[in-house]
């Protein structure tokens, strides 16, 4: 199994009370298998799955040599396979008898699908898997997962009270969007709250609309607004703001809700929160809303909260305009992501789901796409790059199974041109052509993998790198004809199309666009200025 693989089960996560199930058999392929586990491992609740794993047989005198093949001399096995991705995982174990075979998978399953959930392990030696046993049954309806924690009574009111009297609150968010509900139980928040303002750092998951006056876009820890906040409800994000950039006022009230809060897999984490707890975001909001609609303290405040909205909306529609500034293409008619994704998203069907890799350009996409609709944005959440090849594929048969074949969700794959290379595309789209999953896939070409050069200029900003090219760094990619792998893979049957100026930018997406409602994936290159 490889991170294509992988990232196809993690896409189809938009059956989240569905766990996507991967069986394995060689070594190699569990090697393969780290970065499809991390990027799962990463974004909690969303990604429950288990991995069944073969070991190679105890012995070599076999009861029924039908079952034997050259491979196995020739690829021995790890000593303790687990290793290889157990540090991924909510739980792994070895299934030493058949016996109990149905206990072990459903124990499994229910650390995968309770919180904080993610991928489990689950391994066993050949002579298990064909045990003779006498047939049993298990009642289903007692191996349920752990149900939703919620908030204290007293931590309710303390966060509802804050909230309301606070000067300049702020939300930020990383991958609450993961449950559908708890998007809309936030904007029930920022419309009690007036003046409350949401910041997402994560991008996994549309957490909050971008057509609300509240809405702050993407930005990866960094914003003015996390330094004027007085209140800060950090609220299912791993990094809410990177301390040597920007941070928090010392005087500012700051308050954490996460399913796990505490970040066990995560070496080092801290945030000075007045307060944490352990708790299911949607159940959390859902409290405050409660609280808060029946406070005193709402009334009291309601004319500075009337202000305050006022003041939103103006502030919304100043950000707006500079947005689609920045997003205009330069006079020479080369562009950047931000116009790229503003023309493609007038052109796509409103409920267009997007797979997003776009990595340092990420921002520039979020602001232009403006996702409105619960589950319509979707990152791994991990640092497994090449991840959304195989995801796009998963969304694509996800959509299909929960909609239907006859209203499919169309599927838009915006992918770095490095990232690309590392999501196997031959494999994607072969894949895509052979299961008759259209998707329409747009390659950023910035020549390079630039977020290397942008860790170092962070870090030594007037180092020896910062004077020296992408080809002298080895981070330049220079000239693969992106669309036509997909072409080849597929025996000529992708779309492929390539823009480099505003000229034929609309004609090409357009005819991308109508490739893939016509049953055929596209893939469209992109050459693109950074910074925009």
């Amino acid at each position: 199994m490889s991170q294509r693989d992988g990232s196809s089960f993690h896409g189809r996560r938009l059956r989240p009370s569905h766990p996507q199930t991967a069986m394995r058999n060689s070594p190699r392929r569990r090697r393969n298998a780290r970065a499809g586990s991390r990027n799962p491992q990463r974004l909690m609740r969303t990604s429950p799955r288990p991995d069944i794993r073969g070991y190679l047989p105890l012995h070599d005198r076999r009861r029924d040599a039908r079952f034997e093949n050259r491979v196995h001399p020739l690829d021995p096995d790890v000593p303790n396979q687990q290793e290889i991705v157990k540090q991924y995982c909510r739980y792994s174990a070895e299934i030493k008898s058949g016996k109990n075979v149905k206990q072990m998978v459903n124990r499994a399953l229910q650390f995968a699908t309770s919180d904080p959930a993610g991928p489990v392990y689950l391994c066993g030696a050949r002579e298990v898997m064909e045990e003779d046993l006498t047939p049993y049954h298990l009642k289903q309806e007692e191996w349920s997962s752990v149900e939703p924690a919620a908030l204290s009574e007293g931590a309710v009111a303390r966060i509802g009270e804050a909230l309301v009297k606070a000067r300049e609150p702020l939300v930020i968010t990383g991958y609450s969007g993961r449950n559908h509900d708890a998007v809309g139980a936030l904007v029930k928040l920022a419309d009690t709250v007036k003046g409350l303002r949401v910041l997402d750092t994560g991008g996994s998951d549309m957490c909050f609309p971008a057509d609300h006056r509240a809405w702050l876009g993407l930005r990866y820890g960094v914003d003015e607004c996390v330094k004027t906040a007085d209140l800060i409800l950090v609220l299912d994000c791993d990094v809410p703001w990177i301390n040597t950039h920007n941070h928090p006022s010392h005087t500012a009230q700051i308050f954490h809700i996460d399913t796990d809060v505490l970040k066990r897999q995560m070496p080092v984490f801290y945030i000075a929160a007045s307060a944490r707890y352990s708790a299911d975001s949607f159940t959390a909001l859902t409290q405050l809303n409660n609280y808060i609609s029946s406070s005193q303290s709402l009334t009291a405040y309601e004319d500075f909260h009337t202000k305050q909205w006022a003041k939103l909306l103006t502030s919304y529609e100043t950000r707006m305009t500079n947005i689609s500034i920045q997003a205009q293409p330069k006079e020479n008619g080369s562009f950047g992501t931000g116009h790229l994704c503003a023309t493609l998203r007038n052109l796509v069907p409103h409920d267009t789901i997007w797979a997003i890799e776009a990595v340092t350009n990420t921002p520039f996409a979020a602001d232009n796409i403006r996702a409105t609709i619960p589950g319509t944005w979707i990152n791994c959440g991990g640092g497994g790059l090449g991840w959304s090849g195989g995801g796009a594929l998963g969304i694509k048969l996800a959509s299909t199974q929960i909609h239907g074949p006859n209203n499919p969700k169309f599927v838009v794959q915006i992918v770095g041109d490095g990232t690309f290379l590392f999501s196997v595309p031959s494999s994607v789209y072969w894949i895509s052509q052979r299961y008759n999953l259209p998707i329409l896939t747009i390659v950023l070409n910035n020549k390079g993998w630039n977020a290397p050069r942008k860790s170092m200029l962070l870090v030594h900003p007037d180092g020896l790198g910062s004077k020296v090219s992408n080809r002298e760094l080895n981070i330049e990619i220079a000239g693969p004809d992106y669309a036509g792998i997909a072409r080849a893979a597929s025996g000529g049957w992708c779309f492929g199309g390539k823009v480099d100026s505003t000229g034929n930018l609309a004609t090409v997406l357009r005819e991308a666009v109508e490739a893939v409602k016509g049953g055929r994936t596209a893939v469209v290159e992109a050459v693109v200025e950074p910074g925009c």
